[in-house]
């Protein structure tokens, strides 16, 4: 589909940059295999590339299909992009676990997992108050603004407490609405046209 009627705004709707803490939503004709309808939670933006997490593809599997033993509770998963998607990634709220980076406003990426089982064992930390992730989204810095320059996709914000509890089927919708009426209208497009 060569139309597209969104990507005449994208450029005067794109006023945040992409920092860590933002999200990059999917413009609605996007039709790559991994980033079609998604919001991306970036956790990285430097002169080397940029780093992210897809909220919006829960899996198949949850966190204790991955462990011979069941860790304290069960949670579950998402495909955070298509780089390293065999290993485990994590976002949560705990500030005191060991090597974990703060991102942006009380959002931490990663820390030391055997002491995040120890934490989820005596429930210091809470399934509500953490997502995992098998793999994630990662981009050069030249590749991530020619997508920005042909307006691929719009950088929005997110609350953290958004993070942990929209719907992944929904989220694209929720975030592309909450942007403007234009994207309100987009959101209800299906994802063919012309099934419409």
């Amino acid at each position: 589909m060569d139309f597209d009627p969104f990507k005449k705004r994208i450029s005067e709707l794109n006023n945040l940059d992409p920092l860590p803490g933002n999200i990059l939503v999917a413009e609605p004709f996007m039709q790559d295999d991994y980033f079609k309808r998604s919001v991306v939670y970036l956790c990285e933006n430097n002169e080397i590339g940029t780093v992210g997490f897809i909220l919006s593809e829960k899996l198949n599997l949850r966190l204790n299909d991955l462990f011979n033993e069941p860790l304290a509770f069960d949670a579950d998963l998402y495909l955070g992009g298509p780089v390293e998607a065999q290993n485990l990634f994590y976002l949560h709220t705990c500030k005191d676990l060991d090597a974990a980076i703060e991102i942006k406003d009380g959002i931490y990426w990663s820390g030391d997992f055997e002491q995040l089982k120890e934490y989820m064992l005596i429930g210091k930390i809470q399934s509500h108050e953490i997502r995992f992730f098998l793999g994630y989204a990662g981009w050069d810095k030249q590749q991530l603004i020619d997508e920005l320059t042909a307006e691929n996709w719009l950088i929005g914000s997110i609350q953290p407490k958004e993070l942990f509890d929209l719907d992944s089927e929904e989220i694209w919708k929720t975030q592309l609405t909450k942007m403007g009426k234009e994207q309100a209208l987009m959101a209800k497009f299906p994802d063919d046209p012309s099934l419409n």
